[in-house]
């Protein structure tokens, strides 16, 4: 039962997440090297993100409702459920200011 919900988290947030940070840093101009950091990171964070959303089901259907409807950043989702994230996450949001 476990695997099946691993697979339905990763399917319904995990994927959707990581391929909206990817896309969002890439069109944004950051540095490859600042997006494998970022894309790694949330790669590492997928057990913490399953954990949380097998234990927080509400944290799982706001997120995923939030990510696919464009109403909650991936970012933000990442942070929240993997704070130790936030280094890599702000080290690309600097190429974000730099760029305004």
């Amino acid at each position: 039962m476990d695997a099946i919900i691993s697979a339905l988290v990763s399917f319904f947030l995990i994927a959707p997440l990581q391929a909206g940070i990817t896309k969002t840093l890439t069109a944004a101009g950051v540095p490859e090297a600042v997006v494998t950091q970022v894309t790694a990171c949330a790669k590492t964070a997928a057990p913490v993100i399953v954990r949380r959303a097998t234990g927080d089901p509400v944290w799982l259907v706001s997120s995923t409702f939030g990510l696919w409807t464009g109403a909650t950043s991936p970012d933000k989702i990442l942070i929240d459920a993997a704070p130790g994230c936030a280094e890599p996450v702000a080290a690309a949001r600097a190429y974000f200011a730099k760029s305004t």
